[in-house]
């Protein structure tokens, strides 16, 4: 039985498992997305045709008569995918495929091109081009087909959207804690460092030092060690500010900037984050109570010199936790700059 307050350490299963069915969520969404289709034709029978074989297929129609009617409805939002038919409409005319294009929404707009007859330009040009075509008059079956291959098209470019922010996002943090990792840490604290210095004001910095992670990786393994940066990372996250941007930094320290803060109210926050992380029992699942040091360094600095760097203080932050491991476990030490 778990005990309140304490926690049990166990693999990352749940966390993959979590982060696998988000995977698949994307991969999968080509093929249950369900849009809203703009039909531009002055045509009611084929209208009547394209609408059937749209609805029916789980898509809201929207009709339009004219250019002016669908830019509109196109502003209002929410429409991914446009079937234009240029012999009964007014789209020439208006270089609607083009003013789409142009417009740039914040998500692609997908185009089906109805006409007697298709030119080379009319879907190789980058800017003003269709990107599928229907030759009149509308066979449903061929309709059906190209809506789903412009249903497909929509899905893999979004898929790569959400894969391309992943991926930036898997940039910035650290894989096993995610706090953010070393180098988006110093990019986030120079941004800091130089704020506080334009406008004068303090800043401090929280060195978090787990000193006996080392010997729990010889005794229980490395997992377990793994196991012990996860939950003190999610400790740290808990009693920190929401905005403080925690960081990784080398094996086993974490980071965290407070802009605005200094001397006694910044130690105060180093406290309650040591102190929530000590309130923790971190046990093993046989009841085994790992004994977790922890050294705090705080450096503070009422003001930001020219010649103040990022890296120094870092390197003072972590003076400061070497003093602290000299008064004994958990304490916390600070030092003015």
């Amino acid at each position: 039985m778990v005990k309140a307050g304490q926690i049990l350490l166990w693999d990352n299963t749940f966390v993959n498992t979590v982060l696998f069915k988000r995977v698949c969520d994307i991969i999968n969404l080509g093929d249950r997305i369900f849009m809203k289709i703009l039909v531009l034709s002055n045509d009611e029978m084929e209208r009547t045709v394209i609408q059937q074989v749209v609805e029916h297929n789980g898509h809201e129609v929207i009709t339009a008569r004219n250019s002016e009617i669908a830019m509109q409805a196109l502003q209002e939002g929410e429409i991914r995918f446009v079937i234009v038919d240029r012999n009964t409409t007014d789209m020439d005319e208006k270089q609607f495929i083009k003013r789409i294009r142009d417009a740039q929404p914040p998500y692609y707009i997908y185009i089906l091109l109805i006409a007697s007859k298709v030119q080379d330009t009319d879907v190789t040009m980058p800017r003003a081009g269709a990107d599928d075509y229907l030759h009149k008059p509308v066979v449903p079956l061929e309709l059906k087909s190209r809506v789903h291959i412009g249903q497909r098209m929509l899905g893999l470019g979004d898929n790569l959207v959400n894969a391309k922010s992943a991926l930036e996002k898997t940039a910035m943090f650290d894989p096993l804690t995610r706090t953010l990792n070393e180098t988006a840490f110093l990019t986030l604290s120079r941004g800091e460092l130089e704020r506080a210095r334009r406008g004068q004001a303090p800043l401090s910095l929280i060195a978090l030092e787990i000193n006996n992670l080392k010997g729990i990786s010889e005794k229980h393994g490395v997992e377990i060690s793994k196991d012990v940066l996860v939950l003190i990372a999610q400790a740290i996250r808990e009693k920190s500010r929401p905005y403080d941007g925690v960081g990784r930094y080398g094996d086993s320290t974490f980071l965290i900037p407070l802009p605005g803060v200094i001397g006694q109210d910044a130690e105060k926050i180093a406290t309650r984050i040591v102190k929530g992380i000590m309130n923790t029992n971190i046990s093993l699942l046989n009841g085994t109570v790992l004994d977790i040091g922890l050294n705090t360094g705080v450096v503070s600095t009422l003001r930001v010199t020219v010649s103040m760097e990022i890296e120094m203080l870092i390197e003072q932050a972590k003076e400061a936790a070497s003093h602290a491991r000299d008064d004994g476990d958990n304490q916390v030490h600070t030092i003015f700059v």
